[in-house]
């Protein structure tokens, strides 16, 4: 009797099984049916964006608030499709108000205004690869959050960092391409280009490079190439004693227009001088003085315990012009970027507003490298 009940409920889950395939058989050749009547391949995406918007926001609302540092959650919900996206990129604040980076474009949004982000710049000699990470925890020697990688290129008699968001692509003709830092001959003087427009008719730099790039161009909707944002001077100092280093930023903003910054910037044409005093349209950043330490025989600057190793590398800038505060004066008080040396290969670099990740990161890299007529 029971062999009889198991050849009768093999036979009977074996039909069933060949009913469902038929059933989904039917289902597939209605599916196609209905694609050849406009559905496509798109109807898996119809179904996720058919959902109501308030149930969709609140599903995003909690994804958001119980998300980690690494905010891979509420990346994944931005990526499910097109509503999704726009709903997400709606629901998450600022990184300038949550202090918070969730998307790529949030690295060159300006930082927090209050506490600094605080990142980690780790080096590899070997491959003159930098690799700039989000600390997570007070350590040092713990990466954190992977935000953006830089390589370092010898373009005949000048050097380029390519800045990208791939840690193993890091080519300026990659997807993952985000801008580039460009130097002279001496090392002194540099040029920050961001990969996309920062205002809309700016004109990207007429190089060679830029041009080869240009013919990789990933989408026609978004202008693609390299536009000068800013520029890192280094003050000779040929005929004084070794002391440290002296240096000015000028970065261009947003709301300001192109001609503003033709006006006052040109890489080669403009010295230490005019950069300082030419801040119309412009945020002036100068590196703080040090003072000079009796007792250690050294220059000392405070950086709260975020920097452990001297090094001539080390710095802090303040702002002299500042287009995000009223008037567009300038703290000289408030440090907006420090950066030290914390280990043979391993460095601070802690940002606030008005500076981006993307703007602190091609700052800090020109303090690489030897300068022969700043040191």
């Amino acid at each position: 009797m029971s062999l009889r009940r198991s050849f009768f409920s093999r036979r009977f889950s074996r039909s069933f099984k060949e009913l469902n395939e038929k059933s989904g058989r039917v289902r597939d050749s209605d599916e196609a049916v209905g694609s050849g009547r406009g559905g496509g391949a798109g109807q898996p995406d119809r179904s996720w964006a058919g959902m109501l918007p308030e149930l969709l926001a609140e599903i995003i609302q909690r994804v958001e608030r119980s998300d980690g540092d690494l905010r891979q959650n509420i990346v994944a919900c931005a990526c499910v499709c097109k509503k999704w996206r726009q709903i997400t990129k709606e629901i998450v604040p600022s990184p300038s108000l949550t202090g918070i980076i969730t998307f790529p474009s949030c690295l060159k949004k300006p930082g927090p205004r209050e506490l600094p982000h605080q990142c980690l710049i780790k080096r590899n000699k070997k491959t003159s690869t930098f690799y700039l990470y989000l600390s997570l925890t007070p350590s040092f020697t713990d990466k954190g959050k992977f935000l953006l990688a830089a390589r370092k290129y010898r373009n005949g008699a000048h050097t380029e960092y390519i800045i990208s968001l791939d840690a193993d692509d890091l080519s300026q003709g990659s997807n993952a391409y985000v801008g580039k830092l460009s130097s002279d001959f001496l090392g002194t003087n540099f040029a920050i280009y961001d990969s996309q427009p920062p205002h809309s008719g700016a004109k990207p730099s007429i190089s060679r490079s830029s041009r080869r790039f240009a013919s990789k161009q990933i989408s026609p909707q978004v202008p693609a190439g390299n536009f000068e944002v800013g520029q890192v001077s280094y003050k000779f100092n040929i005929l004084k004693p070794r002391g440290p280093r002296r240096m000015v930023c000028s970065l261009k903003c947003s709301s300001q227009g192109e001609a503003a910054y033709d006006r006052s910037l040109s890489l080669g044409k403009c010295n230490m001088k005019k950069l300082e005093s030419t801040g119309s349209g412009c945020t002036i950043l100068r590196n703080k003085a040090p003072r000079w330490h009796e007792h250690l025989q050294c220059w000392c600057l405070n950086f709260h315990g975020r920097v452990t190793v001297a090094s001539v590398k080390n710095f802090q800038l303040v702002a002299i012009a500042d287009q995000s505060q009223p008037g567009g004066k300038g703290d000289e008080e408030t440090v907006l970027l420090q950066f030290g040396k914390v280990g043979d290969d391993t460095f601070t670099m802690d940002y606030r507003q008005p500076l981006s990740a993307f703007q602190a990161f091609a700052i800090c890299l020109t303090s690489f490298g030897t300068k022969l007529a700043c040191e």
